[in-house]
């Protein structure tokens, strides 16, 4: 049989040489690296405090305040959003009104406050300025809240959306079986009386329980009310951690971002609108050395560019202003550098930086 070993030989070189020729367009085209868009600035770094989210609240004084919640030290942080000087703190540890345990997510509405407390297993709500406690909600049902959004509805109804990663195992570090996912979202109704204080209305939980798309790790979430649509971030890396749609109904769509958008942890996610349609969903790609901030489609979900500072890194939340400010006319994007310090980029640097559509601005 030996006179057929030539032949067979040169069969396999061939077959090598189509298989060599195909696996370039077999692998998904490699990435343009991301720009680098300078920050603005990054606040002195404040060691212990361990922020975790941000919003923006602007003050009748014409300052705009940029809150941080602070896990370790149980309050929250206010700076001033133009220049990252520290103003004031708010809180200490309990759970009394207007104390807080282990505070995450955190939303600013018109002129009132909501803070998730993963450890109180509620949402507070404040009144701005003055941080009168407005009330409280979720206790019943949170195990363990981290992100909210909220959405005006009819009169002066809210409704609050808040993500509940709570997990199994002596560490916590187990995701609860599937059937238990639907339970990742839950939904509120707020309303108010005419002192301000909140009354709430439970409107249920979702969550998908499919093998390959339910919502395993969830903190950060954010909406489009126009569209009427959720992006919420499944930070699981043991699988793949990406953003995945679902309507304001809580029905997944099957929509995710592309696979493999993530080299990290998928955090904080914000919506960045530009007209009735148009604009783009930032999320955080939460790298250790430099964090990469991820643009994508606001409707197909393609991505469409992504950038990183000169010096943030491992980033928890982020929070989008596009109203004007003093140093930021077209707005600004702020972010949390590892923990101890806050960051500004300025919004016409992104969209130069990435080619973005400048009616952005």
């Amino acid at each position: 049989m030996s006179h057929f070993r030539p032949l067979a030989a040169l069969t396999l070189l061939f077959m090598t040489a189509a298989c060599a020729a195909k696996a370039p367009q077999d692998r998904p085209a490699p990435r343009p690296a991301p720009k680098v868009v300078a920050e603005a600035y990054v606040s002195p770094e404040a060691s212990g405090e361990e922020f975790d989210s941000l919003a923006t609240w602007r003050h009748p004084d014409g300052t705009t305040w940029l809150i941080a919640t602070a896990k370790s030290t149980h309050r929250l942080v206010i700076f001033d959003a133009d220049i990252g000087t520290r103003l004031r703190e708010i809180g200490s540890k309990g759970s009394e009104p207007g104390q807080f345990i282990r505070p995450n997510g955190i939303a600013v509405l018109g002129n009132r406050l909501f803070v998730a407390e993963r450890d109180n297993r509620r949402v507070q709500g404040f009144s701005l300025p003055d941080f009168r406690p407005l009330g409280s909600f979720g206790q019943n049902e949170l195990r363990s809240p981290y992100g909210l959004w909220l959405n005006p509805t009819a009169g002066d109804a809210v409704d609050v959306y808040v993500t509940d990663n709570f997990m199994e195992g002596p560490r916590y570090e187990i995701v609860p079986p599937l059937e238990q996912l639907d339970q990742r979202v839950r939904r509120y109704r707020l309303r108010f009386d005419a002192t301000g204080v909140l009354t709430a209305e439970t409107l249920g939980s979702f969550g998908d329980t499919g093998e390959a798309t339910a919502l395993r790790i969830v903190e950060s979430l954010a909406g489009d009310a126009r569209r009427r649509m959720l992006l919420i971030a499944d930070e699981d890396t043991r699988r793949e951690s990406t953003l995945r749609e679902y309507d304001q109904n809580g029905k997944s769509t099957g929509r995710s971002v592309p696979p493999a958008s993530f080299a990290a942890e998928a955090e904080g996610v914000a919506l960045w609108a530009c007209g009735r349609r148009r604009g783009y969903w930032i999320a955080v790609d939460q790298l250790p050395a430099l964090t990469v901030f991820h643009l994508f489609d606001r409707a197909t979900l393609a991505m469409r560019g992504s950038f990183t500072g000169a010096t943030v890194a491992a980033t928890d939340g982020i929070s989008l202003r596009t109203a004007a400010s003093h140093r930021f006319p077209n707005g600004a994007l702020f972010a949390v550098h590892r923990d101890k310090s806050v960051a500004a980029f300025d919004l016409r640097d992104i969209v130069a930086a990435l080619k973005l559509d400048r009616s952005c601005l």
